[in-house]
């Protein structure tokens, strides 16, 4: 999956001509947990994860897992 919420949040937030302060802001967290999203890490929280997309109208969700051979994993 790598990093595909936080690229899915950076693209939005700049099409939508938003700073990662701008967006912090009117996502109601923290500026280091919008620069920690787009740059993939890997343990963040779900809630506020969804506050985030909440203002591009999606949510968290469950999605069906990939089978090894198409992920391209050991």
């Amino acid at each position: 999956m790598k990093n595909e919420h936080g690229l899915f949040v950076k693209e939005r937030r700049k099409r939508l001509k938003l700073t990662q302060h701008d967006l912090a802001d009117r996502a109601g967290v923290g500026l280091r947990f919008i620069r920690e999203l787009e740059q993939g890490k890997a343990t963040l929280r779900m809630d506020k994860v969804n506050q985030v997309l909440a203002l591009f109208g999606h949510v968290l969700g469950p999605v069906p897992a990939r089978k090894r051979e198409e992920s391209g994993g050991a």
